[in-house]
């Protein structure tokens, strides 16, 4: 026997029981797209982060106030002893050579109005060399006046959402509006961005760092962010700025971490995060293996005479165990082909919803789905063609 013709045996058998054939390949068919869809979301999601970060630069350093021992983390999550101030944020633009921007940041939460229309927005304090540093656009009117970091002239820039909401038609350039209790200019609408790493730009209005800190009555930044002019010196300014403030407060209070360090730790959870919920997705394959199984022990004992005259025409036990074990592997093949278009296709309508996130199954998913799921069908089906090799002849001829 011929292995064409061991194969055309095989997919003959499987036609002739389609109904239950098609119910083992719908088991593996979904334990496989489960794997593709949920392995994409998870590469998608790193993929994301990972842009997010890139869209600004990579040689960036952040400083929070509080000491975080821990590398690689968010900073500013331990406990703050002393204040990060905008004295600090002077010291560090005229002390540190490696930077070519220095940029304090305040934040906080508050009403935005315009007469009868108003919005809880975000507001954010900075600096004039906010705009650059997070590689944004303007779309009208200007960015944040350059003056001393102590004044907060009561001007601010619209998020292109907030403009569109409370100035519907019209421009808002030149014109006040109230902020809490504060009356302030608009001078500019930024371009629409959309969300910049975990803050929405578009819903964003951006004052003076010092009136942001004034309204909402605070002696601390939240972050400095430092632009260094070269990738190379990062680790340089990273020990100077500690340096410096080390200096001006006579302790380590402060955590710095680099932008590519935060990247690298969010790849790292989100790629553990994609193998776990993949594994547990694959567990749903050993299950559509057990139908492979239960198909094919059934298919032995209905064919039983058939068994009985292949070997007595003189099939050896290892052309038998082949036929069998050929048709579990076409049912766990045709299941993984069927499973991976169609998580394939789940994906490409989840993009089509969020076209923001950038899903897309990773290569090796798919190998190791694919991979996995043949070794699980010719592994279930062992035991079957076993019991057909273990047939005996004249007994399966007489049907027993």
């Amino acid at each position: 026997m011929s292995p064409l013709d061991a194969i055309g045996f095989a997919f003959a058998a499987v036609a002739r029981h389609r109904r239950r054939s098609l119910f083992s390949v719908m088991g593996m068919t979904i334990g496989v797209a489960a794997v593709v869809m949920l392995t994409a979301l998870g590469e998608g999601a790193k993929r994301y982060v990972t842009d997010q970060f890139s869209s600004i630069g990579s040689n960036l350093l952040m400083v929070a106030p509080g000491k975080t021992e821990t590398t690689g983390g968010f900073p500013g999550m331990g406990g703050a002893p002393n204040d990060l101030t905008l004295d600090d944020a002077r010291a560090l633009q005229r002390e540190l050579r490696e930077a070519s921007m220095v940029v304090p940041l305040s934040m906080g939460s508050e009403t935005v109005a315009n007469r009868e229309r108003h919005r809880q927005v975000s507001i954010l304090g900075s600096t004039p060399e906010f705009l650059a540093v997070r590689q944004l656009r303007m779309a009208h009117g200007s960015f944040l006046p350059e003056e001393d970091m102590d004044r907060g002239a009561a001007v601010a820039v619209l998020g292109h959402k907030v403009a569109r909401e409370l100035f519907p038609n019209q421009s808002p350039l030149g014109r006040v509006v109230r902020v809490g209790d504060w009356r302030v200019r608009v001078i500019g609408v930024l371009e629409p961005r959309g969300r910049q790493i975990g803050v929405d730009i578009d819903d964003l209005v951006v004052v003076p760092v010092a009136l942001a800190m004034r309204m909402f009555d605070r002696t601390s930044l939240v972050r400095v962010i430092l632009k260094i002019r070269s990738p190379a010196e990062i680790d340089t300014a990273r020990e100077r700025v500690v340096e410096i403030i080390r200096d001006r407060h006579d302790e380590d209070d402060i955590t710095v971490i680099a932008q590519d360090s935060i990247v690298a730790s969010l790849s790292k959870i989100l790629t553990a995060l994609t193998l776990a919920v993949g594994g547990i997705a694959a567990i749903s394959l050993s299950v559509a293996g057990l139908g492979v199984m239960n198909l094919m022990l059934v298919s032995v004992s209905e064919r039983t005479e058939e068994v009985g005259l292949l070997k007595a025409l003189g099939a050896r036990r290892g052309q038998v165990l082949a036929l069998f074990l050929a048709e579990s592997v076409i049912l766990a093949c045709a299941g993984a082909a069927a499973g991976v278009a169609l998580g394939w296709a789940m994906v490409r309508v989840f993009v089509s919803l969020y076209p923001d996130f950038p899903a897309t199954p990773p290569l090796w998913a798919i190998v190791a789905v694919v991979v996995t799921a043949l070794g699980i069908g010719a592994i279930f089906g062992v035991l079957p063609a076993r019991r057909a090799t273990d047939l005996d002849p004249v007994e399966a001829l007489a049907g027993r």
